[in-house]
């Protein structure tokens, strides 16, 4: 009798209306040196409506194991955690749709993941410009006194080319790979990736497990070839994108403050860190009349707005309030 090898790693891609992205993503994923009957590929597609399901399937035949599910809910948590329970691998890949993976990543990841005290592994997220990027994003994405690069308003971060320890919040969501046991653990992620106009139910997304890592003192690890590209559209940049982007981090800290107090009656001590927060981001701004200083601005005083924002919606919403101190967001499947 010939035993099958065993899949070990899952890679998940929550998705939703970037069929040609995906298409990408896909591809890059079919190149990789990992041998494939160690992986399957698991395309949760949050109700599209463009040709994700047609580019989706077509892509069934190219891999030893696929599956392609679409969910009826809709938030970037529902992609994550349904691929979560129709997981086979104890090790679960989380990439966005609009990545593209190094050849070596998977082969990577599986090697890192030797070391059973490792519970999560990330590594590079380059910029991929789809123009050529105006001055000021570059500023915003030079080395730091560290010689790391990290721009979270776009998902991108490089640390370098060697492999270390790192705090769990520099393993960005998409190129985040973790141990099954740690979702488990921490009863799935929490919401993030809402459309605009469901905003306030916008969580904090891995950040929560990251947290969870942190505090039980887990190792992560980052490897340079454990790394992908990163689409940055020409909508991203933009001072309306980068204004959003803070005003939906705002939301997700909201949402953090008020899950630790457990109750919406300490908003003076939320307003507090709220201030804080804007203090340091401003801090780091440059002279306001730069063109650094007012994209860097664009995020801060979004960020005050979605924060607020999100805080006067809990307390008049009685619902949203009970959405945001949720224990297990896996019962919403």
């Amino acid at each position: 009798m010939i035993r099958r090898p065993m899949i070990k790693l899952t890679v998940i891609i929550p998705t939703r209306n970037r069929a040609r992205t995906l298409s990408k993503l896909l591809e890059s994923i079919q190149k990789q040196t990992l041998d494939q009957s160690l992986f399957e590929v698991i395309v949760c597609d949050n109700s599209s409506t463009d040709k994700t399901a047609t580019i989706a399937r077509s892509f069934a035949n190219k891999f030893k194991n696929f599956k392609y599910i679409k969910t009826l809910e809709v938030g970037l948590h529902v992609g994550r955690n349904r691929g979560f329970q129709e997981a086979r691998g104890d090790i679960l890949v989380y990439t966005d749709d609009d990545t593209e993976a190094f050849p070596e990543w998977l082969h990577t990841i599986n090697e890192a993941f030797r070391d059973k005290n490792v519970v999560l592994v990330g590594g590079k997220s380059l910029p991929k410009w789809e123009i050529d990027p105006p001055k000021w994003a570059w500023e915003m994405w030079k080395l730091n006194k560290n010689s790391d690069r990290v721009l979270s308003a776009f998902s991108i971060i490089d640390l370098g080319d060697e492999i270390k320890e790192i705090d769990p919040y520099y393993v960005f969501g998409c190129n985040f790979s973790v141990r099954k046991k740690v979702i488990f653990e921490t009863q799935g992620f929490h919401p993030d990736g809402m459309p605009q106009e469901m905003i306030q139910y916008r969580g904090d997304g891995e950040n929560a497990i990251s947290e969870y890592i942190k505090q039980k003192r887990y190792i992560s690890l980052y490897h340079p070839k454990a790394s992908v590209y990163h689409l940055v559209s020409k909508e991203r940049l933009t001072i309306r994108y980068l204004w959003r982007r803070g005003f939906n981090q705002g939301v997700s800290d909201s949402y953090t403050t008020i899950r630790k107090q457990k109750s919406t009656n300490k908003f003076r001590k939320s307003n507090l860190l709220l201030k804080n927060i804007l203090r340091y981001l401003l801090k780091s701004l440059k002279s306001k009349h730069t063109e650094n200083g007012k994209y860097r601005r664009a995020l801060s005083e979004g960020y005050e707005a979605g924060y607020n924002f999100h805080q006067q919606k809990v307390k008049e919403d009685a619902r949203l309030e009970a959405w945001v101190v949720k224990e297990n967001y896996l019962d919403t499947l």
